[in-house]
């Protein structure tokens, strides 16, 4: 009977050591789970900074379509503008040679001026809105350029994230603080880069 009280008694100081332990190792590496909850919110930075570079991708196609639309637009006004020379340039060398007739028609060569004046008229009307379609364009086209720039920006602020979450990762591996540091780092500065990108471009 007092074997097996020695082997109880060796059993409980068994279990009472691994417990002991576990509390120690528990109490060293208690910092792991700050890491594992630092890890969550830059994940969901990262998740966010993702969303909002595709909502710049987003921008920039639909403004270089509407650029597209207002440049073809602005060519049917130049085109409407050709024709508009062309029948006026008619209309004058008919004119001329209208004119260089012995006994011309009065009334005819009223008429032919008066063509030539309207078509004239209507090239500068023409030209108005073609130049306001082509502003239109370069609007569309320089807010495509700001988005697109803003995107890239954010894709940066992406990476830097995918990176400082890498790291925290590792840090649980390989039980460093110092890198859990770096992790942290690298997280403050993506999450300045996506303030900036945000807020001040």
């Amino acid at each position: 009977m007092s074997n097996n009280l020695d082997e109880l008694k060796g059993l409980v100081a068994t279990i009472a050591a691994d417990r002991a332990a576990q509390k120690d190792k528990e109490k060293r590496e208690g910092w792991t789970k700050y890491v594992a909850l630092s890890m969550i919110v830059l994940a969901v930075l990262a998740a966010t900074a993702t969303q909002r570079g595709a909502s710049f991708s987003s921008v920039t196609m639909k403004q270089l379509n509407v650029a597209t639309f207002e440049q073809a637009q602005a060519s049917d006004q130049w085109a409407f503008y050709q024709a508009k020379g062309i029948k006026s340039a008619i209309s004058a060398e008919e004119r001329d040679v209208l004119a260089a007739t012995p006994n011309p028609d009065p009334k005819r060569l009223a008429d032919l001026d008066k063509k030539v004046e309207r078509y004239g008229s209507e090239q500068k009307e023409i030209t108005v809105e073609a130049k306001k379609l082509e502003a239109k364009r370069d609007d569309a086209t320089a807010a495509a350029t700001a988005a697109a720039k803003r995107g890239s920006e954010m894709g940066l602020a992406t990476t830097l994230f995918q990176i400082a979450i890498s790291l925290g990762g590792v840090t649980l591996i390989v039980k460093k603080r110092w890198l859990w540091s770096v992790s942290m780092l690298t997280g403050a500065i993506a999450t300045a880069q996506m303030a900036r990108v945000l807020w001040f471009m």
